[in-house]
């Protein structure tokens, strides 16, 4: 059965060379593949790429942190807001990816570690000048975490805990959180 799998593998591989690598994703494209709801990557099965590939590029391209194109759909700065009510209120779409992207006040001197803390469950720090959050002190930097995932409403609460707990693990708290998805227009 591995070789049958190896062979339909390579036989996909020859007839779409360069398009995607051994393990699902599009090279070059760091952060490439779709995401489940806790935010890890999840490898495309090859008929899904085939059908993809077939279809061309569009909805189903993963989203990038970075991409400029993003547009905020939902947000709060409350801390006591239900992540459920601020989501039925908003713009968003569950059936798509999103960006989720937390603010976050931290010391200085801690600035970094928090950041790299986010990094290990797969957060990136950005730096947005659109994000309207100004330090109140000199000694205190505003860390931006984002990354890319499917949502629903108690995988945002599970992150908006996780990254409380990561400000106060480093003397700081969040400010803001925000949800990022592609405009309906580019979809």
């Amino acid at each position: 059965m591995a070789a049958l799998r190896t062979s339909s593998s390579a036989c996909l591989r020859a007839w779409f060379p360069g398009w995607v690598n051994d393990e699902g994703y599009v090279p070059g494209r760091p952060g490439s593949a779709p995401r489940d709801l806790n935010g890890r990557p999840v490898r495309a099965g090859r008929w899904d790429r085939l059908r993809q590939r077939l279809r061309g590029h569009g909805a189903d391209e993963p989203i990038v942190v970075g991409d400029p194109g993003l547009v905020v759909v939902a947000e709060s700065d409350d801390e006591a807001a239900a992540s459920s009510t601020v989501l039925a209120a908003s713009d968003w779409r569950p059936e798509e990816e999103v960006v989720l992207r937390h603010v976050l006040l931290i010391p200085r001197d801690r600035a970094d570690d928090a950041a790299a803390t986010g990094g290990l469950d797969g957060y990136e720090r950005v730096d947005d000048e659109s994000v309207s959050v100004s330090a109140p002190e000199p000694d205190i930097e505003v860390v931006i975490l984002a990354r890319g995932q499917l949502l629903d409403a108690v995988h945002l609460s599970q992150e908006r805990s996780r990254m409380a707990s990561l400000g106060s693990r480093h003397g700081g708290v969040v400010v803001r959180w925000q949800v990022l998805q592609r405009p309906v227009e580019r979809r």
